[in-house]
């Protein structure tokens, strides 16, 4: 038997593993664009390691329902929406699904299945939380008033997200008006608490509508700088947040959306911001 050329064996043994090779070359081919979609959506959904910090308390995303503007008032306010669809549900289910999850996952919260009510349904008060997207819409009736103010005053928090500009801005302040008729809204800027919470922020954050992403800004109706600003109580807690010229709830329901990677950093402070003014809700 002759002797085997020099490096043969190595030329053997390198051909033996050729169909492995190929192999896995053809696994990473398959997984790639799960991996990349994973990647995309740890980036959009911080705070993937939970913190048992907050054990013990519960939250439930609850939707107000009311009942909104109509005819000329509403083709200002609502050009963008549709007639068809009532302004009180915009970004729903995903909205509250991904938030809640996003809550669930990155806190210890205890967190409950999202809900819709209206203000006068009598489960209102076992809830500290209440969601209301879309304000200048609202056309609120004096016992709606009454009861979301007994709400409040008894330690409930409203949440107002996704309205621009000054007009929008003065329609909403009406009706905040029948609530609270002896009391000012204010500036909720840093330092204050609710941007450590949970997440250390140094500003406010801005979060375009996906339109708005779209068309290359940040902001919409004029509504150029954003602000959170609140009602507050006798002993200073805001009893209402209001989230001005940000949408924070397109960010939550379009950051698993693998075909927008460009909005993901968009998602990442909306998710850091809202949980954050939850946690301050929650523990003040």
């Amino acid at each position: 038997m002759s002797a085997a050329p020099p490096g043969g064996r190595d030329w053997r043994r390198a051909l033996r593993q050729v169909p492995f090779l190929a192999a896995a070359a053809a696994l990473v081919t398959v997984l790639a664009p799960a991996l990349t979609m994973l990647a995309r959506e740890a980036a959009a959904q911080p705070g993937v390691f939970k913190e048992d910090r907050f054990a013990g308390l519960q939250w439930t995303f609850v939707r107000v329902k009311y009942t909104p503007t109509r005819g000329d008032l509403a083709m200002r306010t609502r050009y963008g929406v549709g007639f068809w669809d009532d302004p009180w549900a915009i970004d729903a289910p995903a909205a509250e699904q991904n938030l809640s999850r996003r809550v669930q996952t990155a806190t210890a919260v205890e967190v409950g299945e999202p809900i819709t009510l209206s203000l006068d349904d009598p489960r209102l008060f076992q809830y500290p939380w209440l969601y209301l997207v879309e304000p200048s819409n609202v056309v609120l009736s004096d016992s709606e008033a009454a009861t979301l103010r007994e709400f409040l005053l008894r330690g409930g928090t409203l949440t107002l997200d996704d309205f621009h500009g000054s007009f929008e801005w003065e329609l909403t302040t009406r009706w905040l008006a029948q609530v609270f008729p002896d009391r000012e809204v204010q500036e909720i800027a840093p330092p204050h608490p609710i941007y450590n919470a949970f997440y250390q922020l140094d500003r406010y954050p801005q979060v375009p509508g996906l339109g708005s992403f779209f068309n290359g800004r940040s902001w919409e109706k004029g509504g150029y700088t954003a602000h959170l600003r609140g009602i507050l109580d006798d002993t200073g807690r805001p009893m209402v947040l209001i989230n001005w010229n940000t949408d924070m709830g397109d960010g939550w329901e379009w950051s698993n959306a693998e075909e927008y990677p460009g909005y993901l950093k968009w998602t990442t402070v909306a998710y850091q911001m809202m949980i954050n003014e939850i946690v301050y809700t929650l523990t003040h």
